[in-house]
């Protein structure tokens, strides 16, 4: 089906409220779910979206959940999610996240207690549309072995770098510590499809190619221990200094009642007021090693697509379509 994006942010919006969400929460992760769909990161776009409303209506997002969002620091900002959704707390204090890392240079947003923050560009990306550096990292729910484990210790704890360009679209590098996302496994798990090599480990600690056996295991980590490692330095960002759940100690964030609790950090950098022609300079070494070495660039065919996507919509499943409707259905009634 092809919807425009304002019709794709209407569906959603309705359909969280229908699943139990405030206005806020609504607009908040609908506002993600749509952008990521429309740079064609379908893997956390309206399919995942799914996810979040059965979630919210499972209890395991609190739809009218209110942060509490505090500043112990004049840059920095503490929010506690309250069991809600990761967008609701950041959205908030967006623009003064922004103000004060131009004031003050940094800025520092921690959160604890949410929901799965989906994809993680999509708030770096943002304040590089500010013209300013970022850097992020969350984690959630057990799901990759450590250094020299063959059990489940992190999530795939994935984190995002964006920083603007004079004239174009950011740099966004967005990826988690894992060899693949969870969400690739679950689909060839699905569909019956086998995975590569080197993607994840069976319950015995074996390596398989079995997407069902592997989502009773445990997923590896790119690089082997120097991925692990970046795992385990992405939880001490996200969850070690925001309080919020371990990995080990995160409810699954697809099944029960519980929320996962789990952290978010954002770092925010005005880096004018390091180099005030930083934004040139961006652009002069990435057309240089784009057009001169071939280096690929992260993040510019997602602000083409987004752009592509903006001017004649996106393409979606029936089957997606239908089952966010439903939940919009309700909110009619």
């Amino acid at each position: 089906m092809q919807l425009s994006l304002e019709q794709a942010a209407a569906l959603c919006r309705m359909a969280a409220l229908g699943a139990g969400a405030s206005d806020e929460t609504a607009r908040s992760i609908a506002a993600a779910a749509i952008a990521a769909e429309a740079e064609g990161n379908t893997a956390v776009g309206l399919s995942h979206y799914i996810d979040y409303l059965e979630a919210l209506e499972a209890g395991r997002i609190r739809g009218k959940a209110e942060p509490v969002i505090t500043r112990p620091a004049l840059a920095v900002y503490l929010s506690d999610a309250q069991g809600g959704a990761a967008h609701t707390g950041f959205d908030r204090v967006f623009e003064d996240i922004a103000k004060t890392a131009r004031l003050f240079g940094v800025t520092i947003f921690s959160q604890k207690n949410a929901y799965t923050a989906g994809a993680l560009g999509y708030f770096t990306g943002r304040l590089a549309e500010q013209g300013l550096v970022s850097f992020a990292a969350t984690n959630g729910p057990a799901l990759l072995a450590g250094s020299g484990s063959t059990k489940p210790v992190y999530c795939t704890n994935p984190m995002s770098f964006a920083c603007p360009q004079a004239d174009g679209g950011p740099l966004i590098v967005d990826q988690s510590s894992s060899a693949t996302a969870f969400l690739n496994i679950r689909t060839a798990a699905a569909d019956g499809k086998a995975i590569p090599e080197g993607w994840a480990l069976d319950a015995s600690g074996n390596p398989t190619t079995d997407a069902t056996a592997a989502m009773k295991g445990a997923l590896l980590a790119f690089g082997g221990s120097r991925g692990a490692n970046i795992a385990l330095m992405v939880e001490v960002l996200a969850a070690g200094l925001s309080g919020a759940n371990w990995s080990l100690d995160a409810p699954w964030f697809d099944g029960g009642s519980d929320s996962p609790g789990t952290g978010l950090f954002v770092l925010a950098i005005e880096p004018k007021l390091l180099d005030p022609d930083f934004e040139k300079r961006m652009k002069d070494q990435l057309h240089r090693l784009n057009h001169h070495y071939g280096v690929h660039i992260p993040g510019l065919s997602k602000a083409a697509a987004t752009e592509k996507a903006s001017a004649r919509g996106i393409t979606v499943s029936k089957e997606i379509v239908e089952r966010i409707a439903d939940f919009a259905e309700r909110h009619k009634r």
